[in-house]
């Protein structure tokens, strides 16, 4: 196969006419979105770049090891970098709408509204000193103008459809009340309490066992295709999206650096970061006969991130392409195949003879 180079056509920022229709058939835009930190040890690039896009009804993977700026990125989307020395730049289009530029009063009015967040640890997400049914009461009276009575009673159906038994009964429980995995269901209870068109689960099964976990992701599932709701799936593990998700962006150092639909990065993946992401995820439907291997070495500091492309000091392969190249220059996101992007300095050729003799034998 021919190698391919064709640059990513959604990493440049796109004129604010282009971004506003872009796809006009993608309800969420973000073009080259860069998160920066100010701090007193220098500048931390925690988003770098990231452009993407999803439609209503579908499901966005982003996944990485920590510090990739998965959690960032989402925190962007939602407007709560509200810190001073938080740097934002580039454009976020929600349903047509830009919000970079939107005023604090109007994002904090489409949060929970429009877009919804479910958070990595409920227990402290969750306010210790109210109950479970008055937080998610409170959640729906800031967006309708209802009285108390109705809002319980919405309050009490959501809890039911999240799946907590006796609703009427825990919905005076605090949170320190219910299991992790009733906590999760009450934080879903009351992202979707406003039938947002936007759902950010951040880690949403982190610390829960295999069956929650599972439990979780099939509630989400079912609760999108019943609202219609755009998801945003953010993880660590591969395994968590297998089935979930529609489309994959995978993070490395604040930047992307594969994105494609779910079976062109799990079945073709490209880039050698993915690939050991891959080879570290368990299989239950095949004997294991080799040991996991894990991605070798650390995430780099995200104030001094490596020259050239920032994976290679853990990458493998990094000498493959000539003239040291992945020490010198910073690759960008070249166009695989249709909608499959990956940024690699090594050819297609390469990455081809190396996945087929050495890293899917394994897999």
């Amino acid at each position: 196969m021919s190698d391919v180079h064709k640059k990513d056509p959604a990493e440049p920022a796109s004129t604010a006419a282009a971004a506003a229709s872009g796809d006009e058939r993608s309800f969420l835009s973000v073009r080259d979105l860069r998160i920066h930190f100010d701090t007193d040890d220098g500048l931390v690039k925690s988003v770098d770049g990231v452009s993407f896009d999803l439609k209503a009804g579908q499901t966005l993977g982003i996944v990485g090891e920590s510090g990739s700026g998965k959690s960032v990125t989402s925190l962007g989307v939602m407007g709560l970098h509200t810190s001073d020395r938080a740097r934002i730049s580039g454009e976020i289009w929600l349903d047509g709408e830009e919000l970079i530029g939107a005023g604090p009063e109007r994002v904090r009015k489409l949060r929970g509204q429009k877009m919804a967040m479910i958070f990595q640890d409920p227990l402290s997400a969750l306010h210790p000193y109210y109950s479970i049914g008055a937080q998610i009461v409170e959640a729906y009276r800031v967006h309708n103008h209802v009285d108390k009575k109705t809002a319980r009673t919405r309050a009490i159906d959501m809890l039911d459809r999240v799946g907590i038994p006796e609703p009427a009964q825990r919905f005076n429980d605090y949170p320190h009340q219910f299991s992790g995995g009733m906590r999760q269901r009450a934080m879903i209870a009351m992202a979707l309490v406003n039938n947002p068109e936007l759902l950010i689960a951040d880690e949403p099964t982190t610390a829960l066992d295999v069956t929650v976990q599972a439990q979780i992701l099939d509630l989400i599932r079912d609760l999108q295709k019943e609202f219609g709701s755009a998801v945003v799936i953010i993880t660590h593990d591969l395994g968590v999206v297998a089935e979930i998700a529609d489309n994959l962006l995978v993070m490395y150092a604040g930047r992307c650096i594969e994105r494609g639909s779910a079976e062109q990065v799990f079945y073709q993946p490209q880039h050698p970061y993915t690939w050991g992401l891959l080879g570290s995820m368990p299989r239950i439907d095949r004997e294991q006969t080799e040991r996991l291997v894990p991605v070798k070495g650390s995430p780099p500091s995200l104030i001094n991130v490596p020259s050239g492309c920032a994976f290679h000091p853990r990458c493998p392969y990094a000498d493959v392409p000539k003239d040291n190249i992945t020490r010198t220059e910073r690759p960008e996101l070249r166009q695989i195949t249709d909608g499959h992007v990956s940024a690699c300095h090594m050819t297609q050729a390469q990455r081809e003879k190396i996945w087929i003799e050495e890293i899917a034998p394994k897999l």
